[in-house]
C-alpha cells in the first residue's frame, strides 16, 4: 500500500511540474505569435505591394498548424509530448527568423515562409493543452486542460503590445523598425524551446503509458490468484491491453495516422459534435480576426490607407495590437471558467454558451463597424466564445474515443481544426473585399448557427435518451 500511495503521490507531483512548464513555455511562445497575428496582413499587403494578399499570412500559418498538426502527434505518439513540443517551436523560430529577413530584403515570398512555421509552432501550442492532461484524472480534465491554455494569455497579450517597444529594437539593430517585435519573438521562441528540452522529463505521455502498463500487470495479478469465478464463469470485464500493446495496435492499423483517427471519431455521436465545436469555432474566430486588423487600419487612417505602400503608423499600430491584445485575453484569459464549466455544467452545454458568445461576436463587431470600441468587444466576445468552445470540445473529443487512439484524435482534431482556419482565412479577404466587414461578419454567423443547433438536438437527443447520450457529458 506505501509503494501505491508513493506512486500516486510521485504522479501527482510530475502533474503539477508538467502543467506548470507547459505553462511556462507557453508564455513565451505566445510571443512568438502575438506580433505575426497583428501585423501579419499589413506586411503582407507592403511585401506584395496588392490587398489581395492581405490574408495571407493567416492563411499560411493556419495551413502549416493543419499540415503538421498530425505529423506532431505521431511523433509525439512514437517519441513523447517533449519532442513534439520542441519540434514545433523550434520551426516557429526559424519561421520569425524568415520573416526577420523579408522586412530586411523585402521578398514577400520569405514572409509567406516565415509564416508557415509560425504555424508549425501554433500546432505545438496547441497540442500542449493535450499533454497537461495525459496525467490528469479523469474528472479534472478540463480544469486541467483549460490551465495550459490560460498560460497563454500572459505571452499572447505581450505580443501585440510589444510591436512599438519592437520598434526600438530593431532600430538599435540596425533593422527596419518592423522587423523588431519579430526579434522579441524568437527571443521568447527558444526561452520556451529551452525551457521544454530540459525540463519535461519525465515525459508526460510516455510516463503515463507506463503507469497504465503497471496497472494491467497488477490486473493481470490479481487475476491469476482467484480461486473461483462469479456466476455464469466469466470475470466482470477484461483486462486492458498493455500500454505497448495499445500503441502496436495504433500503428499496425491499415491505412495510417488519418484514417485511423477518423474511423475512431466515426465510432461515436458525441465526437462528431466535439469536432464541429472545435473546427467551427476556430474557422469563425481566424476569419473574423484576421481581418480586423486591415479593417482597424482602414477605419483610423482612413479609406486607402491599406493601399498606401507603406507600413502604418505607429498610432494605427498601437490601436490594433491593443485591439489583438484584448482579442487575445478572451481566448485565453478565462480559460479556467471554461474549464470549470465544461466539468460542472457539461461538455454540449458549454459548447452551446461557446457558440452562442461567438454569434453575439460577430453581432457587435458587424453591426458596430464604425466604432474601434464595438469592434473590440466584438473581438473580445470572438475570443471568449472561442475559447468555451475549444476547451469543451476538446475534452469531449478526448473522452469520446478510445485511449489507445486518443493521441491520434487529437491531431486529426488539430489538423482539421488548422484547415478550417486556413478556409477562414483565405476566404476573409473575398469576403471582406466583396461584403465589407459586416458580411464578412455575418458569414461567421451563419457558421455559429449551424454549430448551435447542432448542438442543440444533441443535448434534446441526450436528454430523451439519458443512456445513449451519457458520454457528451
Amino acid at each position: 500500500m506505501a509503494r501505491t500511495l508513493m506512486t500516486e503521490r510521485g504522479v501527482r507531483h510530475v502533474q503539477r511540474r508538467t502543467v506548470a512548464l507547459l505553462s511556462a513555455a507557453q508564455v513565451f511562445a505566445g510571443i512568438g505569435t502575438g506580433a505575426t497575428v497583428s501585423i501579419g496582413s499589413i506586411l503582407a499587403v507592403e511585401l506584395s505591394g496588392s490587398s489581395v494578399w492581405a490574408g495571407a499570412v493567416a492563411t499560411v500559418m493556419t495551413l502549416g498548424a493543419a499540415l503538421t498538426a498530425l505529423p506532431l502527434a505521431s511523433l509525439a505518439d512514437r517519441r513523447g509530448r517533449r519532442a513534439g513540443q520542441v519540434t514545433g517551436l523550434s520551426a516557429a523560430l526559424a519561421g520569425t527568423v524568415l520573416i526577420v529577413l523579408s522586412v530586411v530584403s523585402g521578398l514577400f515570398v520569405l514572409l509567406v515562409l516565415g509564416a508557415v512555421g509560425i504555424g508549425v509552432g501554433t500546432a505545438a501550442s496547441l497540442q500542449a493543452r493535450f499533454a497537461a492532461v495525459d496525467l490528469a484524472d479523469a474528472e479534472h480534465r478540463g480544469r486541467a486542460l483549460s490551465a495550459v491554455v490560460w498560460a497563454v494569455t500572459v505571452g499572447a497579450v505581450a505580443g501585440p503590445n510589444l510591436i512599438q517597444p519592437g520598434t526600438v529594437v530593431g532600430l538599435a539593430l540596425g533593422l527596419p523598425p518592423v522587423a523588431g517585435p519579430f526579434v522579441i519573438s524568437a527571443a521568447g521562441l527558444l526561452l520556451a524551446i529551452v525551457l521544454l528540452f530540459a525540463g519535461l522529463r519525465p515525459d508526460p505521455l510516455l510516463l503515463a503509458r507506463e503507469i497504465a502498463a503497471q496497472d494491467v500487470t497488477t490486473q493481470e495479478h490479481a487475476a491469476l490468484d482467484l480461486d473461483a469465478q462469479p456466476a455464469g464463469g466469466k470475470m466482470q470485464g477484461t483486462p486492458p491491453r498493455t500500454a505497448n500493446q495499445q500503441v502496436a495496435t495504433a500503428r499496425n492499423a491499415v491505412g495510417g495516422a488519418l484514417v485511423r483517427g477518423l474511423r475512431a471519431i466515426r465510432q461515436s455521436r458525441a465526437s462528431w459534435l466535439a469536432l464541429a465545436a472545435v473546427v467551427g469555432a476556430h474557422a469563425v474566430m481566424v476569419g473574423v480576426m484576421s481581418m480586423t486588423p486591415l479593417h482597424l487600419q482602414e477605419l483610423v487612417a482612413g479609406p486607402g490607407a491599406s493601399h498606401a505602400g507603406h507600413a502604418a503608423s505607429g498610432d494605427v499600430l498601437v490601436i490594433i495590437g491593443f485591439t489583438i491584445s484584448l482579442h487575445i485575453a478572451g481566448m485565453f484569459a478565462l480559460s479556467p471558467v471554461m474549464g470549470w464549466l465544461t466539468d460542472k455544467a457539461g461538455r454540449t452545454e458549454t459548447i452551446m454558451i461557446g457558440f452562442a458568445t461567438l454569434i453575439a461576436a460577430v453581432a457587435v463587431a458587424g453591426f458596430g463597424q464604425t466604432s474601434t470600441v464595438a469592434v473590440a468587444v466584438g473581438l473580445v466576445l470572438l475570443g471568449m466564445g472561442w475559447s468555451a468552445a475549444t476547451i469543451s470540445g476538446s475534452t469531449l473529443l478526448a473522452e469520446s474515443v478510445p485511449q489507445e487512439s486518443r493521441v491520434v484524435v487529437q491531431g486529426v482534431s488539430d489538423m482539421l481544426m488548422g484547415a478550417a482556419g486556413a478556409v477562414g482565412g483565405a476566404t476573409s479577404g473575398l469576403i471582406l473585399s466583396w461584403a465589407g466587414y459586416l458580411g464578412l461578419n455575418m458569414a461567421g454567423g451563419l457558421v455559429g448557427a449551424a454549430v448551435l443547433t447542432a448542438a442543440v438536438v444533441a443535448l434534446v437527443a441526450r436528454r430523451r435518451s439519458p443512456a445513449a447520450g451519457s458520454a457528451a457529458g
